[in-house]
């Protein structure tokens, strides 16, 4: 298994301070050596070990990857206390913060191309698609179960190539919304797939919850890495 290296980090978001943990391969008796570079965003618990996995699961597969603490160092094990940091949450804040984070991780040296994939789970889906629409360094983005869909002339404005993965057995998100999403980004002309696991639930991908369905993570994450070697090259 390639080596790799992570550290927690602080960078600057409009005028304040980002920080996050970055996970990138460790390269040895070649440092600087130019990687792709991921940002990964949390589900609503905040920064928590299972980001950090996959963070650390991308810089094995040859990424930087750099999932940036929307919560500033608070971290929810139980759903009410993750509602109430997710509502509580700047919106406006964490924005500054995604995009400061975005800055940071293409001005790193070993970061090319300078442009940016970006994966989010739950909460972090949705803002993967907020972020995709408003900054254009975003070139591909692969939201899972993104609960809130941005509305249609926010998706308009998506130029990145996204991979959309849903669970047919999630009970907050219809499969009849995500079909409207699917009609929406195909009559903007966006270059999107959307995908719909049978017998998945939401959260699906979070290999620390009971949700937890290995196939259809395991086919969601090779769809999401075939994704960001094929756009961020």
């Amino acid at each position: 298994m390639p080596d790799i290296k992570g550290s927690d980090i602080e960078y600057g978001a409009n005028g304040d301070h980002g920080m996050g943990y970055l996970a990138q391969p460790d390269d040895g008796a070649a440092p600087g050596a130019p990687h792709p570079g991921v940002i990964v965003i949390q589900e609503w618990w905040g920064l928590d070990a299972h980001i950090r996995d996959v963070a650390d699961r991308l810089a094995r597969e040859g990424f930087v990857a750099l999932a940036p603490d929307l919560y500033h160092g608070k971290v929810a094990s139980e759903p009410d206390e993750a509602r109430k940091l997710a509502m509580n949450m700047n919106r406006e804040r964490a924005g500054a913060d995604l995009d400061g984070a975005v800055r940071y991780l293409l001005d790193l040296p070993n970061v090319s191309p300078k442009k940016a994939g970006c994966i989010g789970f739950c909460m972090g889906g949705s803002m993967t698609l907020m972020l995709a629409a408003s900054n254009t360094a975003v070139a591909a983005g692969a939201p899972f179960y993104a609960g809130f869909m941005p509305p249609p002339d926010q998706l308009a404005k998506i130029q990145a190539e996204l991979f959309c993965a849903f669970g047919a057995d999630d009970a907050g998100i219809p499969v009849e919304k995500v079909r409207e999403l699917e009609s929406t980004l195909r009559s903007h002309g966006k270059n999107a797939t959307v995908k719909v696991y049978e017998g998945a639930p939401h959260s699906f991908f979070n290999d620390t919850k009971p949700s937890y369905r290995p196939a259809a993570a395991a086919d969601a994450w090779e769809h999401s890495l075939s994704l960001f070697r094929r756009v961020l090259q």
